[in-house]
């Protein structure tokens, strides 16, 4: 694998790539290229005579890896002959790439939102935009959170601050039509 694939795959990962390897000195030189802490599996080692269900087998331990943590991704580093065997199992329908290295998309969902966060966030910003400007306070939060959803890694945090808005809107609204009526409690 030359440098341009290494620094290609580098750039395409996101933070923190749970990295399956082979122990071989190929796999090795890939994951010190990588930068990153390998999880070394001897059923990924290279085998003369492959038994009949290897490509279940592979598949299997890549798929519980990749379920274990959705969000992360999965690097699996084997020799050419492995590759073809996972990519018949986990994506029939795509050819092996001419390169040494193989990328196979696979569907993941966005991250969800921590509804308890949102809510706390919600609830303090409520009551420091009812003492203050709610309007000014409430659209600049409303604001933050529509550019964060259109930044795929941090859509979460962007749907996530507009739940918080909503909540600070009801909190607000509440604390100031309340001390309309009572004057002198709040």
């Amino acid at each position: 694998m030359g440098e341009a694939e290494l620094a290609r795959l580098r750039h395409d990962l996101r933070r923190d790539p749970l990295v399956l390897t082979a122990p071989t000195a190929e796999a090795k030189r890939v994951v010190l290229a990588l930068r990153v802490e390998p999880q070394v599996e001897v059923s990924l080692a290279p085998v003369r005579f492959p038994p009949a269900d290897r490509a279940h087998r592979l598949e299997e331990l890549v798929r519980r890896h990749a379920l274990r943590d959705r969000f992360r991704d999965v690097v699996v580093v084997v020799d050419p002959a492995t590759v073809i065997l996972l990519l018949r199992a986990l994506a029939p329908d795509q050819l092996p790439a001419s390169g040494p290295v193989a990328v196979v998309g696979l569907p993941r969902g966005d991250r969800p939102v921590d509804v308890r966060r949102a809510v706390v966030v919600g609830l303090v910003l409520g009551l420091v935009a009812a003492a203050a400007n709610p309007v000014v306070l409430v659209g600049l939060a409303v604001s933050l959170g529509l550019v964060l959803l259109l930044v795929p890694p941090w859509r979460h945090l962007g749907r996530e601050l507009l739940l918080a808005a909503a909540i600070s809107t009801a909190v607000a609204l509440a604390l100031v039509s309340s001390s309309g009526r009572f004057p002198g409690g709040w």
